[in-house]
């Protein structure tokens, strides 16, 4: 009987988002960002150094990062001049060229919505993608030197335009990834990461997993990247629709913990079914509106049950006074003093380890 009721509800739930979006869907629709980075084609042809480069379609970021470890600096910075969209988004290059190549590429931008992204230099920018919405990737902290280092992947409504706006600010993925990284301090480092194409808004997009899987591939070879270059294996924080991301690269992750928050489900029946050795962690609060959106998956629409439940098996993080759907990092909440420890590997599930209490 249970089981006949969700049916229903499912039935209830795709003929809702079909019918309600059948007006506007297509006009709300996005084309995933996928492939090789812009200049790739210049890069595939030029022999500067008397060699093929690495293919950045074809080879891994271990190849990549092998093939950068045998250039001299000279030939490094001749590349990264050459080609600074290339390098700037090479997961497996060196972090700093990485920096160097979007630095270059940003302040030869004409374009408006990255202004804000080019007037710092200090800024660490990590990927910097013009097509489209923008995608972007900055560091906060020193990746060099980290112990401890995190990923934020946001939600629905996030692109270049919005990757810090001054509103609703912990909703998105550099007032997240700053928030976190204020709380965990030095010897730590936050990676804000929309480096996928998100929903736009509450269309078919935003209730299918066509974008999180395109996502998906996008996240695990950027995290592949980091670990390539030596960076610790990280804790990733994965909001709303980043949850379903998160969870369909869940396999392939390299992480020490998943912690979704504010998710609508992870396409994924519980925490085994997730195939990770990550410890997976949930946080909802109860004032939540993503509580409404039923936890069910009918005809491709619906992302499943819902991680914050004691069916799924996640560890529960408390977020009791988290105020709604972006406000898991807001300073000051038992959900960012949970994250912090979480980052740090010093939260046990109810309890906070000495020297993390508020």
């Amino acid at each position: 009987m249970r089981r006949y009721a969700r049916t229903l509800v499912a039935v209830a739930l795709a003929t809702t988002v079909v019918a309600g979006t059948a007006g506007w869907a297509s006009g709300n629709a996005q084309q995933a960002l996928t492939g090789p980075p812009p200049g790739t084609a210049a890069w595939r042809a030029d022999h500067v150094l008397g060699r093929e480069l690495p293919d950045p379609e074809r080879d891994t970021p271990v190849e990549v990062s092998g093939f950068f470890r045998g250039l001299t600096d000279e030939d490094q910075q001749t590349l990264v001049t050459r080609h600074p969209l290339v390098v700037g988004n090479l997961d497996g290059a060196p972090v700093e060229l990485r920096y160097r190549g979007n630095a270059l590429a940003l302040k030869a931008s004409h374009d408006p919505r990255y202004a804000g992204l080019a007037a710092d230099p200090h800024r660490q920018i990590l990927a910097f993608d013009p097509r489209g919405r923008g995608q972007v990737a900055e560091v906060f902290g020193d990746l060099r030197a980290a112990r401890h280092v995190s990923v934020v992947v946001p939600g629905s409504d996030i692109d270049a335009g919005t990757f810090d706006r001054r509103t609703d600010v912990y909703g998105t993925p550099a007032g997240m990834a700053k928030s976190l990284y204020a709380q965990t301090g030095r010897g730590s480092a936050v990676i804000a990461w929309a480096g996928y194409t998100t929903p736009v808004g509450v269309g078919v997009d935003a209730a299918t997993g066509s974008l999180a899987e395109a996502g998906a591939d996008r996240l695990t070879r950027f995290d592949d990247g980091l670990a390539a270059d030596g960076v610790p294996t990280p804790a990733v924080f994965c909001h709303s629709y980043g949850s379903v991301v998160c969870g369909l690269a869940a396999p392939r992750l390299r992480a020490t913990d998943l912690v979704v928050l504010g998710s609508p489900g992870m396409r994924a029946d519980n925490v085994r079914a997730l195939r990770t050795d990550a410890r997976v962690w949930a946080a909802k609060d109860p004032g939540d509106w993503i509580g409404h959106v039923p936890n069910v998956e009918f005809a491709g629409l619906g992302h499943g049950a819902d991680p914050a439940s004691p069916a799924f098996g996640a560890r529960r993080v408390p977020a009791g006074d988290a105020h709604g759907h972006t406000g898991y990092f807001a300073p000051g909440t038992e959900s960012l003093h949970a994250f912090a420890a979480i980052a740090k590997g010093t939260y046990a599930e109810g309890t906070y380890a000495e020297g993390d209490a508020r």
